[in-house]
């Protein structure tokens, strides 16, 4: 497929590509050949996956017809698409593990959650079937060691999304034009999942503020 750069993150080694399919398509570098460059309204070629792009070469772009004299159009001037979901959360947990710099819009704050809401429910139900083909339906009295294997896969998982998580809810609150010290509040017990109920509805804040321009997607 071909399209555009539309933007690089040279420090956490992300960008976007605009597709011709009117979508907008996360990259690394590693996925770039080394003579493209990483410019805004580069021309490129790429191999589109589940929101995310590979393979991307360079490809030189055409004149416009002399018939219609009509310009290419800008990356610019397309409408703005999102990331898919799971690229988010995908995102989150590889490219942005410890990233405490930056924005983050409310559909990449509310992706994360929600994969992780299923991941958590998904695995203590396995630990449960875990505990029952263990244990069945004797006595606590009665009940083996075995039965904590179950709960590894959730405590690896849980444990393995704490630093991701508090990033996230800090760069969430810095596209809200707050500072990230506000993201203590969602781990506060009493107020805790009010305070990250209140951070996800926030609005992105307009334009560019003091950590970086406003999150590809959002509509102004």
């Amino acid at each position: 497929m071909r399209g555009t750069i539309f933007h690089y993150d040279q420090d956490q080694d992300y960008g976007y590509i605009d597709g011709i399919d009117s979508k907008r398509y996360i990259f690394a570098r590693d996925d770039v050949s080394h003579e493209v460059t990483l410019a805004r309204g580069t021309l490129v070629e790429f191999q589109p996956d589940d929101g995310t792009a590979h393979d991307i070469v360079a490809v030189t772009p055409t004149a416009p017809s002399p018939s219609t004299g009509q310009p290419r159009r800008s990356a610019e001037s397309r409408p703005a698409y999102s990331t898919g979901l799971w690229a988010y959360f995908w995102r989150a947990i590889i490219a942005d593990y410890s990233n405490f710099k930056g924005r983050a819009r409310r559909k990449e704050f509310w992706a994360f959650w929600l994969f992780y809401t299923l991941g958590i429910l998904a695995l203590l139900g396995f630990g449960i079937l875990v505990d029952l083909a263990f244990n069945g339906f004797k006595t606590n009295a009665d009940r083996t060691p075995m039965r904590a294997i179950g709960l590894i896969p959730f405590l690896v998982f849980f444990s393995g999304l704490i630093l991701p998580s508090i990033a996230l809810v800090v760069r969430r609150v810095h596209d809200a034009g707050l500072s990230g010290w506000f993201a203590l509040l969602g781990f506060i017990t009493p107020i805790g999942s009010i305070a990250l109920l209140v951070f996800g509805l926030l609005p992105s804040q307009v334009g560019e503020n003091p950590w970086g321009p406003v999150p590809a997607g959002v509509r102004i």
